[in-house]
């Protein structure tokens, strides 16, 4: 009977987790001709206003979805127990939706974001945009080519491919994933038509001074987006004076859903930028 008792609070536990704040599905936030662009807000409890993060999701560019399946539903949670308005969006996928189309749907999302703030207990002055893998180079994109519309307050790239070059000179060629996302299939990396492209949308290419505060994440065992893809932005980001920290995650590999393994405090330090960094004025 203990036991079962014992199994019962912990179900309770998990769902009190799950079900934590206001969840509201499948919110239309733009169209792409007939495709329908939809986002999740889960709001916490409470009056608000509260700051909003914004959450891209990974999966090369191909796949992945606003629910987390790419794993980053771990940030879910514990950003709503922190009295974050947390906006989880879909995009256009490649190979069916070529660049800029993902890129775009994010500044559309984030306009959408700034525009229905009140209507989910959100600060509009109070956004973080986070990406995770692919979904961290466009994030990263938006936030440094960000104009007044799409301009947001603080950028937490999770392993983010921020400079699309470095990473295929390392690999020898352009991988899959950029050539179904750019069309660039047959394409080498010493073709100087594919190096302007990959260039171009390679944040760590765009930065200036005058940025928003910048928190990177990234595993040291990282063998998909190497961690020296993080050094290099943040080395590049204090060149312009871009307050710039990294969370390293030693010996974690490239799968945010094994990150906790390997530090079981990393989203509490998240959090703690995060409060840090958006103070409301």
């Amino acid at each position: 009977m203990k036991i079962k008792i014992l199994a019962f609070v912990l179900i309770l536990n998990v769902l009190s987790v799950v079900s934590a704040g206001d969840m509201k599905k499948d919110i239309e936030y733009g169209k792409a001709g007939d495709e329908t662009l939809l986002l999740d807000v889960n709001s916490p409890n409470g009056n608000g206003p509260f700051p909003i993060a914004i959450i891209v999701h990974g999966g090369g560019w191909t796949r992945g979805d606003k629910q987390g399946d790419e794993g980053e539903k771990v940030l879910f949670a514990p950003l709503v127990d922190a009295n974050f308005v947390v906006v989880s969006i879909n995009y256009r996928l490649a190979p069916k939706n070529k660049w800029p189309a993902c890129y775009d749907d994010v500044k559309t999302a984030i306009r959408w974001v700034k525009s229905n703030a009140a209507k989910y207990k959100g600060d509009p002055n109070r956004i973080a945009l986070f990406g995770y893998s692919a979904g961290g180079q466009l994030a990263c994109l938006a936030a440094v080519t960000a104009d007044k519309e799409t301009a947001v307050q603080a950028l937490v790239g999770l392993a983010p491919p921020t400079d699309l070059v470095f990473d295929s000179l390392r690999r020898g060629n352009v991988s899959t994933y950029l050539r179904d996302l750019f069309g660039l299939q047959g394409a080498d990396v010493n073709t100087p038509q594919t190096v302007q492209i990959i260039w171009d949308n390679s944040p760590i290419n765009h930065l200036k001074a005058g940025l928003p505060p910048v928190l990177l994440v990234h595993g040291t065992a990282d063998k998909s987006v190497p961690y020296q893809l993080s050094l290099n932005f943040k080395n590049r980001l204090d060149t312009f004076g871009v307050p710039c920290e990294i969370i390293t995650i030693k010996g974690a590999s490239h799968k945010i859903v094994e990150w906790n393994n390997f530090d079981a405090d990393f989203m509490k330090k998240i959090v703690a930028w995060l409060n840090k960094t958006m103070v409301k004025k």
